[in-house]
């Protein structure tokens, strides 16, 4: 296993308008969490024009800023920079049992998991997801809920086909489910779909991801990323990653936590005017030179 691995990451977004807006009201979640492995070293924030900026930790304990913009101008830009410590995760413990799934579904009643247990607005069971988990017959999970869990991914993995631009991040898991085409966020929301079917408490994870092990060839990531996390007793919460058919480690920089996208959009906010919107991002993740 290797050691910690330490990441800065920058993350502009650049808004511009076709005609001046005005009394613009933004929910910002840009800064990466600072638990389960991971350690928050050092977070900024900053806009230009400069508006002020309010935080705030959500129900879920991300933090978030709130941008309130009441100047007109035609053009926003947000720049978040972060360095995160990531922890490799501990060994794949192998086995839970079967006994686990007693245990899992004992949960089913629990208040603390029923965010997590019940169907979200991306979430939702359809026709087509049926269609989907009786052709891969994964109705009824058996055996040990990890294996299960890590052979869902795989299927995942396999069935579906990664296309960016396929879908927006408004798209229902139909889409991907229909098409067998999709980005990350859709993968990691039929996956939570047919996770919490199971009885197994999963959330939606938002990060970024570094495409090249550190130490490999440099490569830098372009996006945020999607994967998710189950909880199963023993290990607690466990990140799975469909996109990329493996267990989440410490390639992974986790920024947010919620029920599915809807809960953890990066940026997301009204104006007032009229004026049709361009949004550019540019990110850039690289991993810092072992002490």
């Amino acid at each position: 296993m290797t050691g910690p691995v330490s990441y800065d990451i920058e993350h502009v977004s650049r808004y511009s308008y076709t005609a001046p807006v005005r009394n613009c009201v933004m929910a910002l979640c840009l800064e990466p969490r600072n638990d389960l492995g991971q350690r928050l070293l050092s977070f900024d924030i900053t806009t230009d024009p400069l508006v002020p900026l309010n935080e705030e930790t959500d129900y879920f304990g991300n933090t978030k800023h709130v941008l309130n913009a009441h100047r007109e101008h035609d053009r926003l830009e947000v720049t978040a920079r972060s360095t995160v410590e990531a922890t490799p995760p501990p060994a794949d413990p192998g086995y839970l049992g079967e006994d686990s799934w007693r245990e899992i579904r004992s949960w089913s009643g629990s208040f603390r998991d029923w965010d997590f247990t019940h169907p979200s607005d991306f979430t939702r069971p359809s026709p087509a997801l049926a269609s989907f988990v009786d052709r891969h017959g994964i109705a009824t999970p058996g055996g040990d809920p990890l294996q299960a869990l890590t052979e869902l991914a795989d299927t995942l993995h396999g069935s579906f086909e990664y296309v960016p631009g396929s879908t927006s991040v408004i798209s229902p898991i139909d889409h991907i489910l229909e098409s067998g085409q999709g980005v990350c966020q859709d993968y990691a929301h039929v996956m939570i779909a047919v996770a919490r079917e199971w009885g197994v408490p999963t959330r939606y994870v938002s990060g970024y991801f570094y495409a090249a092990r550190p130490g490999g060839a440099p490569e830098q990531g372009t996006a945020t990323h999607a994967w998710v996390e189950c909880r199963l007793p023993e290990l607690g919460w466990v990140g799975f990653d469909p996109t990329n058919d493996g267990l989440a480690d410490e390639r992974h920089v986790r920024m947010a936590v919620g029920r599915d996208y809807g809960d953890v959009a990066p940026t997301r906010g009204v104006f007032q005017g009229v004026a049709e919107t361009r949004l550019e991002v540019n990110i850039t993740m690289t991993p810092r030179p072992a002490a």
